[in-house]
């Protein structure tokens, strides 16, 4: 059975940071896999 593609987006969990777990808000066209606080700590 062939699944709707907006009801699969719409379905997917929220993304996680790998490093504290937070939720992280997505933009478009943006591949980051870590939450802006993780991004400020490493470039520290």
């Amino acid at each position: 059975m062939l699944v709707n593609p907006i009801e699969f987006f719409r379905n997917l969990p929220p993304k996680e940071c790998p490093s504290c777990g937070s939720i992280i808000q997505e933009q478009a066209e943006s591949y980051l896999c870590e939450c802006d606080s993780c991004l400020a700590k490493q470039s520290d």
